[in-house]
Order: structure tokens, then C-alpha cells, then sequence
């Protein structure tokens, strides 16, 4: 099948009109009673303003139920959420790229009992485009425009063409949640996909990175200690500023400022301003960053961070030939075999074993090379019961052999 439809129907905005957004109590509680209403899972989605402020806190809830209509809440409103609560924790949830959505849902102690996450079925059925707008028009005939993903949704008040936007991320989940199960049991996959669900719908938060301000990007370039020390300090000074005005931290200070105010290690604010990354936006903050420079200065050689992060597990895949030939000849051929057992089953690699799980089983392989070995490692490493029937004996087959 291709995931194109040349007869699509383009849509701008929901059948039924676009819903007022709910910022007061009455309001709120209209909606709630509406969407209690009406019958089945609950179609659920949120917009953020990613890019624009610190916090991926949700500025706009999108629901829709069969019988009820659309209903759009503003959940930074005065507003007491508890009947909202109530009424989604005894209903299932249906939404696309669930884990984009679910921690802003949380923050707001709003948690689905089941979920179905039309992305991920999509993926499991094999399609090549999962975006909610390509899926809508290949399994539709609806052609939906996406232009406003990327707005300032804290913004008030929301333009009502966005809010029009906001509700046709709801308008089509049912119908793609009936296409999608179909499809899923049709090719047998439908229990895998209720396992990977639970596990996403479960999954607890990831764990805080240990020293995020290496992830600068630009930072390979950066030679020597103290200046990755410049770039840490930079960068959890320019964190500190983004947080206490609730912006996005590259809206007062870009990655490739940091890396080249490091770099040059400026000592007064004309040479700090010449700089060319210097955008009028990091400017009013250049004392800041002076007093920050001078800091580093200071600091103890013993101080300084280290040349090469802290590594927990297997390292990078490229580096497996030199630090140990059997192991990289191990995973060579694994992934080989992965890739054949992924074709076989119409579902991408990484759906099939995630890359970090499958490294870090044939960086430290089990002892025993059983079928069974493997698939308790497997299951330990977070690896899904489908998942290991699938392949644990073939990388148990690889280890033999290896």
C-alpha cells in the first residue's frame, strides 16, 4: 500500500464547528458534562509552546468523545480540574505520539486507565509516514493542514484559526483508532500493540541527565578542560535566566553563542558584543556572562570537568572494533539478523528491539547462550514479551556462533 491518496479531501475545519475554549468553571463544567454524555474511549490531545517557554507545561487540551462533540480547555485558566479528572481516569484514551503528550498530562495529574496511540499502531502496521496528517489521508481520504504545530501556544487570546487547527488533532482519532484495529488484527499484531501501549502508558519519567549541558550542540568543538568548563558554566547560568522567565533557554541565549563565547573566553563586554553569535537577544544579559567567565577563571585545575563525560554502559557502536573485535563482530551480525526478523514482521527495527537494549545485551552477553538466557535478559532490559518471542532465539543463535 502507499500512504499517499491522491483523492483526499482537504479539511480546515471540524464538522461540527470549533468549540469555544473552556477558561471558566461553568464553561469547564459544560464541557465535562457534555463529554460525559456521550460513549467510548476519549480522543485526547494538547498543544505546547515548545521553543518558546522553559516548561513543557500543556496551554490547550483538546478532547472529543463519540455523541459529545469536541471540547477545548485552557488548563492555565482559574479553573478546578477535578470532574475532568474523574471522568478521564474511568475512560480509555485514544492519541497520536502518546509520550509527546502524556508528561504535560501528568504535570496535571490527568492519567489514562488504557490508551491507544494511533502513531505507534501505525507503526506496527508498517506504514512508512505515521504523522497524524499522512495517516488521515491514507486511511480517510482527509487531507488536514499542519501549520501551526510549531506556534507560541501560551500566547492569549488564541487565534481562532489555531484553535481550529487545535481540534482537528482530535476530529479524525476515532475513525483512524477503527481503521488502525482493524488493520493491527488483521496482520495479528494486535496484542503486541496493547502490550507497547501499556509499557508506554506506564512507563515511568526519564531519569535527569547526569551533566545535560553536554549536549551543547557545537560542543565537539571545544578544546581542553576549562573551556568545556566555560560551556558548562554558560550554560547553567543561561539555564537560570531561561527558567526565571519562563522562556526557552535557545530565546536568550543560543548553543552556538555558548560555544563560541567559550571558545574565545572574552574579558570585557566591547569584545563579548562582537562577537557574530552574539544575537540581540543574548546582549542584555552580557554582564552575566562576563561575571560568568570570570568564575571559570578561578576554578581549580581538580575543578574542571572532565575531557569525556561519564559513561554508563556499552559505548558508542563505532568504538566496539577498537575496545573489543568479538563484541563488534557480535552486533554486526545481530543487527543483520534484526533487520531480516523486522522485514519478516512488517515492523521498523527500532519497534522490533530498541538499538540501546540490543548493545547492551551483546556488549555483556549472558553466560549461558540459551534461548532462554536471552530472553531473560531481554525481559530485564525492558524488552516486551512480542518482542522477545520474535528474537530471542536468533540472538541467541548469533551469541553460538560468535
Amino acid at each position: 500500500m502507499t500512504d499517499a491518496n491522491s483523492s483526499a479531501t482537504t479539511v480546515t475545519r471540524p464538522a461540527d464547528g470549533v468549540p469555544a475554549v473552556a477558561d471558566t468553571q461553568p464553561a469547564l463544567d459544560a464541557a465535562v458534562a457534555r463529554l460525559r454524555g456521550g460513549e467510548g474511549p476519549v480522543a485526547v490531545d494538547t498543544e505546547r509552546a515548545s521553543g518558546f517557554r522553559y516548561t513543557n507545561r500543556a496551554y490547550l487540551l483538546q478532547f472529543k468523545r463519540a455523541g459529545s462533540g469536541i471540547a477545548l480547555v485552557d488548563p492555565t485558566a482559574d479553573i478546578d480540574l477535578t470532574e475532568l479528572r474523574k471522568l478521564l481516569a474511568a475512560e480509555p484514551w485514544i492519541l497520536h505520539a502518546a509520550s509527546q503528550d502524556l508528561p504535560c498530562l501528568h504535570e496535571l495529574d490527568l492519567r489514562p486507565p488504557l490508551l491507544f496511540d494511533t502513531e505507534l499502531a501505525a507503526r506496527l502496521c508498517g506504514f512508512e509516514k505515521v504523522a497524524l496528517g499522512s495517516q488521515c489521508e491514507r486511511l480517510l481520504g482527509v487531507k488536514l493542514k499542519k501549520q501551526h504545530s510549531a506556534a507560541d501556544w501560551s500566547q492569549r487570546p488564541l487565534p481562532k484559526d489555531w484553535l481550529s487547527y487545535a481540534a482537528l488533532d482530535v476530529e479524525f482519532l476515532h475513525p483512524l483508532w477503527d481503521e488502525l484495529k482493524d488493520i493491527l488484527s488483521s496482520q495479528g499484531k494486535l496484542e503486541w500493540a496493547e502490550e507497547e501501549f501499556e509499557a508506554e502508558r506506564t512507563a515511568p519519567p526519564p531519569e535527569p541527565r547526569s551533566e545535560p549541558w553536554r549536549r551543547t550542540s557545537g560542543i565537539h568543538r571545544i578544546r581542553g578542560r576549562r573551556a568545556l568548563a566555560r560551556v558548562r558554566a554558560l550554560w547553567i547560568t543561561r539555564d537560570e535566566i531561561a527558567e526565571s522567565l519562563d522562556k526557552a533557554p535557545s530565546k536568550v541565549l543560543q548553543d552556538k553563542a555558548i560555544v563560541e563565547i567559550a571558545s574565545v573566553d572574552p574579558t570585557d563586554a566591547g569584545e563579548l558584543v562582537k562577537l557574530p553569535t552574539l544575537a540581540r537577544r543574548g546582549r542584555p544579559y552580557a554582564k552575566r556572562w562576563l561575571a560568568t567567565l570570570a568564575e571559570v577563571r578561578k576554578l581549580r585545575d581538580r575543578d574542571l570537568p572532565a575531557a569525556n563525560p561519564p559513561h554508563d554502559g556499552p559505548p558508542a557502536a563505532h568504538r566496539w572494533a577498537e575496545k573489543d573485535p568479538k563484541a563488534a563482530a557480535r552486533l554486526k551480525k545481530a543487527r543483520a539478523a534484526i533487520a531480516e526478523l523486522a522485514e519478516e514482521n512488517t515492523v521498523p527495527v527500532e519497534n522490533l528491539l530498541t538499538p540501546a537494549i540490543l548493545r547492551r545485551l551483546l556488549w555483556e552477553p549472558p553466560h549461558r547462550h540459551s534461548a532462554g538466557a536471552v530472553a531473560k535478559a531481554l525481559r530485564q532490559a525492558g524488552a516486551r514479551s512480542w518482542q522477545i518471542e520474535i528474537v530471542a532465539e536468533t540472538i541467541a543463535e548469533v551469541l553460538k556462533e560468535s
